[in-house]
């Protein structure tokens, strides 16, 4: 937002020092990114930024270590993993956090706010309770160290953001639609897909889209939950860390900075779509 001309000294400097502030709170948040980035480029196995890196020397800085990420069997079946059970588990989080978020949106529907937080409890409860009972859950069914019990997992893990994202994209919906839509003799189901859907579609993306990466980044579930065969990107990278110190972990981690920022900037594409549709100005 641009400074009125009419603004008064302090005004302006207050409006200068109050981006310089949070200019400084985001890199802040963000110094440990940058960090990580330029050390994945170091020729040494170390995670200390050398001399010649210090020089801008170029032989100091190799694509050793992405090379070293593609050719290792282990990372490349992590990431299997990681984009099978993200994707399986995105799309079950995505068709029962919506089914939610249209129940709850409903004024009629009885204890609305009871059921709102026990949705929203996973993201509420230390994540080492739920993965705790989520194993000794899982193992009496027998789903411990399987892929299908670490869907469901993240599966729980996920749900709370797409009830979230599609419970605010529904606050400002028409009911009037869906109620027009019954007296021409359109049925429930077409009434979902023709009018609900294309109007909540981007909250339901956005969800989908908090839902993958929250799967693709968990590690303290699968500690839990996962064994050899189920190793995800992240809990390679654990191992990486206690097992064996190699930048390799620094080059997967630069990768997976890339991927959340993209997927975050869809969101965001995503929400400004949706704040035009509905015709708010912000």
């Amino acid at each position: 937002m641009a400074l009125p001309t009419y603004a008064s000294p302090v005004e302006r400097v207050w409006h200068y020092a109050f981006h310089i502030i949070c200019a400084l709170i985001f890199l802040f948040l963000i110094a440990p990114i940058l960090v990580i980035i330029p050390l994945s480029f170091n020729v040494e196995p170390y995670f200390t930024f050398t001399s010649g890196m210090l020089a801008f020397d170029p032989e100091a800085y190799s694509l050793r270590w992405y090379r070293d990420f593609i050719n290792n069997p282990q990372w490349i079946h992590s990431i299997e993993n990681s984009v099978f059970i993200g994707i399986a588990s995105t799309i079950l989080a995505t068709v029962l956090g919506t089914v939610a978020a249209l129940g709850l949106s409903r004024p009629e529907m009885p204890f609305r706010n009871l059921f709102m937080g026990i949705l929203l409890s996973p993201m509420i409860v230390p994540l080492i309770i739920s993965a705790a009972g989520m194993y000794f859950f899982y193992s009496n069914i027998h789903l411990a160290q399987t892929h299908l019990g670490i869907i469901l997992a993240h599966t729980a893990l996920g749900t709370p953001f797409v009830v979230i994202t599609v419970t605010a994209t529904l606050v400002g919906f028409d009911h009037s639609l869906t109620r027009a839509a019954a007296s021409l003799g359109a049925d429930p189901t077409t009434t979902f897909f023709k009018i609900i859907m294309p109007l909540i579609l981007p909250g339901v993306v956005s969800g989908a889209l908090f839902a993958f990466i929250t799967s693709f980044d968990e590690v303290v579930v699968v500690l839990f939950l996962a064994g050899f065969d189920q190793r995800t990107i992240p809990r390679q990278m654990w191992a990486g860390i206690r097992e064996q110190i190699s930048p390799t972990i620094l080059a997967v981690a630069t990768l997976l900075v890339l991927i959340s920022i993209m997927l975050l900037a869809t969101v965001e594409l995503l929400r400004r779509r949706s704040v035009r549709i509905r015709g708010i100005v912000e």
